[in-house]
């Protein structure tokens, strides 16, 4: 359960930037079909990249006979300094590209910290099909839902988000290295 109960945090706090970024995007108003392409794209995406980061972690991890939680702990830290500074860079974007192309493209850009926690996801679950999924579905539920909640809502909640994605990885990152 303790297991499931962490697949889960992380499954959050990793789609936190993509829930910030859905609010903006979903200001533009974009028609269903878009918004839930967009979303399944992501959903995929956050599947991908912990697979390849996890191949990759593997090899490092045996290459270098590393200590995984000390690695995860390192890695949730990264995350978290990285949501931090795109917090603070504040960037706004005055138009958007949603072909297919500009999609995928998105769906990279949320999902590249999925891809550095899927280089320690050994010392997160022995499951890691079962992990990958559920970041997969949480993203793509976090995707929907804050396309569908920024028609209606300013873009100020989308930086609370991220405070709580931030805070989030930085417990879970001091847990796993004082683990």
């Amino acid at each position: 359960m303790k297991e499931i109960l962490n697949i889960l945090l992380i499954g959050i706090a990793l789609s936190m930037d993509t829930f910030s970024l859905s609010l903006g995007v979903g200001t533009y108003n974009l028609e269903r079909k878009k918004c839930v392409q967009l979303s399944l794209l992501v959903g995929i995406m956050h599947f991908i990249m912990p697979l390849l980061g996890n191949i990759v972690g593997d090899q490092i991890m045996q290459f270098f006979s590393l200590n995984s939680n000390l690695f995860l702990g390192c890695i949730l830290l990264f995350i978290a300094i990285n949501l931090l500074i795109d917090m603070v860079k504040k960037e706004e974007d005055t138009t958007i590209d949603l072909s297919l192309f500009g999609m995928f493209l998105f769906a990279f850009g949320v999902s590249i910290d999925a891809f550095s926690t899927g280089l320690a996801l050994t010392a997160i679950t022995k499951n890691k099909i079962l992990a990958m999924f559920l970041f997969s579905c949480i993203s793509f539920i976090f995707t929907l839902i804050g396309l569908n909640i920024g028609k209606y809502v300013s873009k100020k909640l989308g930086n609370k988000a991220s405070i709580l994605g931030f805070i989030l990885l930085v417990i879970l990152g001091i847990f796993h290295i004082c683990k």
